[in-house]
């Protein structure tokens, strides 16, 4: 397994490293530092109805690869206006610039506050907080405090 620096995903490629980044998109597969065998999590583990409130539960690392998956399945979700819609980050380890602006577009189809964000982990907290948004959405520390508030 060969990475191409802190901020890459790592590749498994097979047989000698492959010269330029196309030859090694086309030759080598991206792994994830979450699997043993290198396969990503599903970033949508489940969607469930609660009494008018929605929760969409993400896994793994939300990131250029994943967050246009993330977003549709926000916005289906969003595009029926729940009283509220908190998206369960219990299960994510990591999110990039790319998710953030996804939980951004998000927000903006929904009024009034209505998406909450549950259960971030250290590591999340700290990319809202250097983002600057966490001020900008509610953040509770489970998805039970997200849907009693």
């Amino acid at each position: 397994m060969r990475g191409l620096g802190r901020f890459h995903a790592p590749y498994h490629c097979r047989g000698p490293r492959p010269a330029s980044n196309r030859a090694r998109a086309l030759s080598c597969a991206p792994v994830s530092r979450e699997d043993p065998e290198g396969l990503r999590r599903p970033a949508v583990e489940g969607v469930e109805r609660r009494n008018g409130d929605v929760v969409v539960r993400l896994a793994g690392e939300i990131d250029l690869y994943n967050a246009a998956e993330v977003g549709a399945a926000l916005e289906t979700v969003a595009k029926d206006q729940p009283a509220r819609l908190v998206v369960d980050l219990t299960e994510v380890e990591f999110v990039d610039s790319t998710a953030l602006g996804t939980l951004i577009e998000a927000r903006k189809q929904l009024t009034d506050g209505r998406l909450v964000l549950a259960a971030p982990s250290r590591d999340v907290r700290r990319a809202l907080e250097v983002a600057g948004l966490i001020d900008h959405f509610p953040v509770r520390d489970s998805v039970d405090d997200a849907l009693a508030t």
